[in-house]
């Protein structure tokens, strides 16, 4: 298991390997495993990349964001403008009628809200605005319909997470709470715990997944 000395000259190095980041301009503190960044970031999406960054490395058990996004220059925009550069990019790469997304932004925050089939959906909605210039934060409301069958989900979560899980499947415990999915249980690090999660996704008709994992390094 790394020290906390360790992890941070690792996530250090990870921010300053990712190129979309300016690790200069980021402060990296752990405890207990925890990591906290912390500084100023010139757009949402560098918020974004610098998080993963720090979940890709090994032995990070949780994280805290206290990055501010500065716009500066050329990155500042009206609401106005990002609501339409917004309404354009759903159109242009997500296959959803005009409709059943709703957009609302406030001091360069999107909120997207409205009801998808799928959450591969909901994901696509929230990854095309994430990189639109001027935006400093964006909320998924976005609510999937509900098309379960309680009794199937079940083993169905179950298969994939045995089709997929790099470890022992039989770690990850599933409940079913009508269209409500609760995973429990140990992964062995953020790639598989994303893995479950997904799976869980991946079934027809769930409307929220409870991530409850814990990684074991």
């Amino acid at each position: 298991m790394k020290t906390d000395t360790q992890l941070q000259q690792d996530v250090i190095a990870e921010l300053n390997w990712e190129p979309s980041v300016d690790a200069a301009q980021i402060g990296v503190e752990v405890k207990d495993g925890i990591v906290t960044l912390a500084g100023r970031v010139s757009s949402y999406a560098e918020k974004w990349n610098a998080e993963r960054a720090a979940q890709r490395v090994s032995g990070v058990k949780a994280l805290a964001i206290e990055l501010d996004v500065t716009l500066l220059g050329l990155g500042k925009r009206t609401d106005a403008d990002i609501a339409r550069s917004v309404e354009n990019v759903l159109q242009w790469k997500t296959f959803l009628s005009n409709d059943a997304i709703k957009v609302m932004v406030e001091d360069g925050w999107i909120t997207l809200s409205g009801e998808v089939d799928w959450q591969y959906q909901r994901l696509a909605a929230a990854d095309a605005v994430r990189y639109l210039i001027g935006v400093r934060g964006v909320s998924d409301n976005i609510m999937i319909k509900s098309q379960v069958t309680p009794t199937n989900v079940k083993s169905d979560i179950e298969a994939a997470l045995y089709r997929r899980a790099e470890h022992d499947g039989q770690n990850i415990s599933v409940e079913v709470h009508g269209a409500d999915v609760t995973l429990t249980g140990k992964v062995h690090g953020w790639d598989e715990r994303e893995l479950a999660t997904h799976a869980a996704w991946g079934t027809p008709g769930v409307r929220k997944v409870v991530d409850n994992l814990t990684i074991a390094y």
